[in-house]
C-alpha cells in the first residue's frame, strides 16, 4: 500500500491519501481520543504522540498536530497507523456511525429558496475545493443575510481560514446570491 501525503494551506495539518475510499460519503471530524471511539481508524491515529485531530474524507485522512509535535516524527508513524487499520481489515467507522455533515436549522420557511442556492454553490464550488486542502465545509444555516459555516479538517484553525470565508466564499455567494450579505463561522 503506498499513502501519498500532502501538505495543506495549514501547517500543523497533513493530508495522507491511501489511495482508496476513506468513507465514501459524508465527513467525520475526531477531536480526541474519546470522541474517535466511533472509528477504528481515528482511534489508532490518535496513538501517535503529537495528533489532537483527526478529519474523515471520502478518500482522505487530515491529521492535525500539536505545535511542539515535529512531522519528520509524527508522520511515519500516522502513515504506520493508517497502513495497520487497511490491513487489519477492520471498518473505518463502527456499525451505524457514520460521517455525514451536520447542517443547522437557522432558516426561516421562506428562505427555502435561498438556502438551496447557498448549498447547491457550496456542494458545487466550495466544497470541493477545500476538500483538496483536507478539509469540509459545513452549512449551519441563514438568518437576515448571514450565512453561517464551519470550517472542518486542514482548515480549521488554519491561519488563512478566516480569509477564504470572507474573501472567497463570502465573495462567491454575495455575487450569485444578492440576499446574502455577510459569512460568519461557527465553532462546534
Amino acid at each position: 500500500m503506498f499513502i501519498q501525503t500532502e501538505t495543506t494551506p495549514n501547517p500543523a495539518t497533513l493530508k495522507f491519501l491511501p489511495g482508496q475510499e476513506v468513507l465514501g460519503a459524508g465527513t467525520a471530524t475526531f477531536a480526541d481520543v474519546e470522541s474517535a471511539q466511533v472509528s477504528p481508524l481515528a482511534g489508532r491515529i490518535f496513538r501517535v504522540p503529537g495528533v489532537t485531530g483527526v478529519f474523515l474524507g471520502s478518500d482522505f485522512v487530515s491529521v492535525t498536530k500539536d505545535a511542539s509535535a515535529d512531522w519528520d516524527h509524527v508522520k511515519p508513524a500516522v502513515l504506520g497507523a493508517i497502513m495497520e487499520h487497511y490491513q487489519s481489515g477492520h471498518p473505518v467507522m463502527m456499525g451505524a456511525a457514520s460521517g455525514g455533515h451536520a447542517e443547522g436549522v437557522l432558516a426561516d420557511e421562506e428562505d427555502g429558496a435561498i438556502v438551496a442556492q447557498i448549498k447547491e454553490l457550496l456542494d458545487t464550488r466550495v466544497r470541493p475545493a477545500v476538500a483538496r486542502d483536507g478539509g469540509d465545509i459545513t452549512f449551519h444555516g441563514f438568518e437576515r443575510g448571514v450565512v453561517y459555516l464551519h470550517m472542518q479538517g486542514a482548515c480549521a484553525g488554519c491561519p488563512s481560514s478566516t480569509l477564504t470565508l470572507k474573501m472567497g466564499i463570502e465573495n462567491l455567494l454575495r455575487h450569485y446570491i444578492p440576499e446574502v450579505t455577510e459569512v460568519r463561522p461557527v465553532a462546534q
